[in-house]
């Protein structure tokens, strides 16, 4: 930088204390040292800065200008190092999440803002992905953390944890779809129609029900859901997104054995660690739900 930060700091002080020698006593200088780097400053700008025909110096036009854009560069500078400390106590300098449409929780809002807050500069990416999709971003460090529905088994380099709350996942069709109304749907009546299936990129870890002889299949619930509402067949989709983006044009099917209750993991990287960030979220995320004051 052209300009010293000793030099900007002491016209910032000068400025807003309206002396050079109170700016001198707190920043603990000589009052000619803050004199003769302000006069550099003006110096350097070909700028007057201060008005010094009277007994105490007043801000010139050019400087109450010139105050506000060093008042810039001192902020950026404070953040500058602020960083540099973060880093240096172990703060990533980016943060990715990827997440699977299984985990809704009501505390996700409040996380995100407390998130938001304790480290306000930290670049955070969220990614969406299902199963064995999910996991592998994992492995492969593209996400630092997951949140997908329970598997009964993780490779080894994956940690994993279950989060307190569930998903809940039942079986959905197009009000107009000939299931629609039927009670008490068995698995046979079912396979008559057509299943619209999750199977992820690289497969899924575990099916919650046999593949069916006529099926289509997409890689995330919010296509399988835009199918079900265009009528294609009946679908497995989280409660929470059918409530949330679909109310009135899908119907909930009586069907034995649903809905299903299915645990919701956080997983991580065992090969690399966490950050401070990294570390504080998946803390919060396996926190138990506070109970409601009464």
């Amino acid at each position: 930088m052209r300009h010293s930060p000793e030099a900007l700091t002491a016209f910032a002080e000068a400025a807003t204390l309206g002396s050079f020698s109170a700016a001198a006593r707190k920043l603990g200088k000589s009052q000619s040292t803050v004199s003769t780097a302000i006069a550099n400053l003006e110096i350097d700008l070909g700028l007057s800065l201060f008005d010094r025909s009277s007994r105490k110096p007043a801000l010139t036009e050019h400087g109450r200008v010139m105050l506000g854009k060093v008042q810039e560069i001192l902020a950026a500078s404070d953040r500058l190092d602020l960083s540099a400390s973060q880093l240096g106590g172990g703060l990533e300098a980016k943060l990715s999440v990827v997440w699977s449409d299984t985990y809704q929780s009501d505390r996700f809002e409040d996380m995100l803002k407390a998130f938001e807050q304790r480290f306000p500069d930290l670049e955070f990416e969220c990614l969406i992905a299902e199963h064995g999709d999910l996991v592998s971003l994992v492995q492969t460090g593209r996400a630092h953390i997951g949140v997908v529905g329970a598997q009964s088994l993780y490779p080894p380099d994956i940690g994993s944890a279950t989060i307190a709350e569930q998903s809940e996942i039942t079986l959905f069709v197009a009000s107009t779809h000939a299931l629609a109304g039927m009670k008490d749907i068995t698995p046979e009546l079912l396979a008559r129609h057509r299943e619209l299936r999750l199977d992820t990129y690289l497969g899924s870890a575990d099916q919650v029900m046999p593949a069916a002889r006529r099926s289509w299949s997409a890689p995330s619930y919010l296509m399988l859901m835009e199918m079900a509402v265009l009528g294609f067949g009946w679908a497995a989709i989280p409660r929470w997104m059918v409530t949330r983006f679909a109310v009135g044009k899908l119907t909930e099917l009586d069907a034995r054995g649903w809905p299903q209750r299915v645990p919701v993991d956080a997983v991580w990287s065992r090969q690399r660690p966490l950050g401070r960030a990294g570390t504080w979220l998946l803390q919060e995320m396996l926190a138990a739900p506070s109970a409601p004051a009464l």
